[in-house]
C-alpha cells in the first residue's frame, strides 16, 4: 500500500505541476507570437511611398534665347517742386492722382512777412534816391564854388591853398553822386529780390502731369533756409514710362539698344507687356561685391494700367527659332534612381514576351517603348546617345571577356539584371 500511495501520489504531484504551468506556458508561447508578429509586420512603420512620374509629349514650337533681369517701373521725368522761400503753407489747391498742367497755382505760402520785406525795401530806394538828389545838389555847389575862387586866384584876391580846399570839396561831391548812383542801384536790387521772394509764395507746376505724391499739408510750415523742401512729386506723362533694370554682367553684353523685352508684374498676373530697350548705361553698380548695369526700356503704357514703382521681371529676347522639336531641360537630365528603376520594371512586368527577365539596359529600352518614346526624339538627345554609349562598352567588355576565356565570360551580348548579380547559376 505504501508504494501504491507513493506512486499515486507522485502522480498527482505531477498533475497539480502541469496544471500550474499550462497557462504560463500558454502565456509565453502568445507574448513571443504577438513578438513576432510586430517584428515582421512592423505596423507602426509607414508604407512606401508611391513612385510616380511626370511625362510630357513631345512636340514643336518656338525655342528662344532669354536673358532675364528685375526692374522698377517709373515715370520717363519725374519732377519734385520744392519752395524757395520759407512760411506757413495757407492753401493747397491740388491732391494726389490730380492732373495739374504747366503754370497751374498748386499751393500758395504765407505773404505776410515778404510783402513786409518789399515794403522795406521799397523804402530803402526811396532813402537812396533822395540821397543822390543830395549828392548832385552838393557837386552843383562845390562845382560854383570851386570856379569862383579859381577867378579869384586869378587876380591875386585868394590864396592858392583856399582855392585847392574848395577843389577837394567839389571832387568829394563828384564821389557822393557816384556813391549815391550805386545805392539807388543796389536799393532796386533788393526791391526786385524782395518782390521776386514774394512771388516764390505762389507755387506753381512746372510741367503737365499727374501729381504722384503730396508731402505737406495746411498749416505746415516749411523752411528754406539750407535746401528746398518737397512739396509735391509731379510726373510729366504715365502714357510712357520706362523699366530700369539691373543686368548682370555676364549677361550685359549680349544686350543691345532697339531689342525687344517683355515684362510681367504682380498686379496683372498671366499678362505680358512690351517695350524696347532705349539704353545700356555705362555707369556701373556694384553691390556687396555683385555689379550690374542699368538697361533703361521704354514702355507705352496708354491704358494706364501701369503704375510708378511696379517691380517687372523682364526678359530680353535674344534669339528666337520656329517650329523645331521641344523637349524639356528636365527631362534631358532626369536620371532613374534604383528604386524607380525596380518600381517601374514591376509596374509593367518584370519579364520580356520571351520569359526571360532584362538586362541591364534592355529594361530601358524595354521602358522607352512603354512610355512612348518614338521618332520624335531625334539621335541627337543626350540621353540616347549616352545610352547607347553605356550599351556599346558593356557589348565590348562582353565580346574581349569572350575572346580571353570563353567559359567564363557567357554568350557574346548577353546583359546581366541588376538583380539576379550573385544568385547561383545552375551549371
Amino acid at each position: 500500500m505504501g508504494a501504491t500511495f507513493t506512486s499515486q501520489r507522485g502522480i498527482t504531484l505531477v498533475n497539480v505541476n502541469l496544471k500550474r504551468w499550462i497557462p504560463r506556458i500558454v502565456l509565453i508561447a502568445a507574448v513571443a507570437a504577438g513578438t513576432v508578429f510586430l517584428v515582421m509586420k512592423k505596423p507602426w512603420a509607414k508604407g512606401e511611398t508611391p513612385i510616380t512620374f511626370q511625362t510630357v509629349p513631345v512636340t514643336k514650337g518656338t525655342i528662344a534665347a532669354q536673358v532675364t533681369a528685375n526692374g522698377t517701373l517709373s515715370a520717363v521725368k519725374t519732377v519734385t517742386v520744392g519752395a524757395q522761400v520759407g512760411g506757413k503753407i495757407v492753401n493747397i489747391y491740388v491732391d494726389w492722382n490730380d492732373h495739374v498742367t504747366k503754370g497751374q497755382v498748386i499751393a500758395k505760402l504765407d505773404e505776410l512777412v515778404l510783402s513786409s520785406e518789399v515794403a522795406q525795401a521799397a523804402a530803402n530806394v526811396q532813402a537812396a534816391q533822395a540821397a543822390l538828389n543830395k549828392a548832385q545838389v552838393a557837386i552843383v555847389d562845390g562845382e560854383r564854388q570851386w570856379k569862383r575862387q579859381k577867378g579869384l586866384e586869378d587876380q591875386k584876391l585868394v590864396a592858392t591853398m583856399t582855392v585847392e580846399g574848395y577843389e577837394v570839396t567839389y571832387d568829394t561831391a563828384k564821389a557822393s553822386l557816384v556813391a549815391a548812383r550805386a545805392g539807388v542801384a543796389q536799393a532796386v536790387a533788393n526791391l526786385d529780390q524782395a518782390k521776386l521772394n514774394l512771388s516764390y509764395a505762389t507755387i506753381y507746376s512746372p510741367v503737365t502731369g499727374v501729381v504722384l505724391s503730396r508731402a505737406v499739408d495746411v498749416g505746415q510750415t516749411v523752411n528754406a533756409g539750407l535746401s528746398a523742401p518737397t512739396l509735391f512729386t509731379i510726373a510729366e506723362d504715365l502714357a510712357k514710362m520706362q523699366i530700369d533694370t539691373s543686368v548682370a554682367e555676364g549677361d550685359v553684353g549680349r544686350i543691345a539698344d532697339k531689342m525687344k523685352a517683355q515684362f510681367t508684374v504682380d498686379a496683372f498676373p498671366g499678362k505680358t507687356f512690351e517695350g524696347i530697350v532705349r539704353q545700356v548705361r555705362n555707369s556701373p553698380t556694384v553691390v556687396s561685391g555683385v555689379v550690374t548695369y542699368d538697361a533703361v526700356i521704354d514702355v507705352d503704357n496708354k491704358d494706364y494700367v501701369l503704375r510708378p514703382g511696379m517691380t517687372a521681371s523682364t526678359t530680353f529676347v535674344l534669339d528666337q527659332v520656329t517650329d523645331v522639336v521641344k523637349i524639356p531641360n528636365s527631362a534631358l537630365r532626369f536620371k532613374l534612381s534604383r528604386d524607380q528603376m525596380q518600381a517601374i520594371f514591376a509596374s509593367f512586368g518584370g519579364r520580356g514576351s520571351g520569359g526571360h527577365r532584362r538586362g541591364r539596359f534592355g529594361w530601358r529600352r524595354w521602358l522607352r517603348r512603354r512610355l512612348g518614346a518614338r521618332a520624335e526624339v531625334q539621335d541627337g538627345c543626350r540621353w540616347q546617345a549616352r545610352l547607347r554609349r553605356q550599351e556599346a562598352g558593356v557589348e565590348a567588355r562582353r565580346r574581349r571577356q569572350a575572346q580571353d576565356d570563353p567559359h567564363q565570360a557567357g554568350p557574346v551580348g548577353r546583359l546581366v539584371d541588376p538583380d539576379d548579380r550573385g544568385r547561383p547559376r545552375a551549371r
